[in-house]
């Protein structure tokens, strides 16, 4: 199943989000999980938050894969939604 990960960084955050970039980054290449990701960006293309395309068994591994990302351990998140998602084109 095809999970959508929308995550809006805190604000003011974007020192959180340089320093754990490194290993957000080997995070998604290591876990076989991650279909398409990328960062969201704000009109002067700054990072603001992160759009992830999981492809997992369920809801549950979806939770597990995000709760253990590196970003929201070192509490960069404001929010994070997770939301199945049903590819139509690509």
């Amino acid at each position: 199943m095809l999970v959508a990960l929308v995550a809006r960084d805190k604000s003011g955050a974007l020192s959180i989000r340089q320093e754990n970039r490194p290993a957000h980054l080997e995070y998604l290449k290591s876990t076989d999980l991650v279909a398409q990701a990328g960062p969201l960006l704000d009109a002067d293309g700054s990072m603001i938050g992160s759009l992830i395309i999981l492809d997992v068994a369920d809801m549950a591994q979806a939770k597990d894969w995000a709760a253990n990302d590196p970003y929201a351990k070192a509490g960069l998140f404001e929010s994070v939604t997770l939301t199945h998602w049903n590819r139509v084109i690509g």
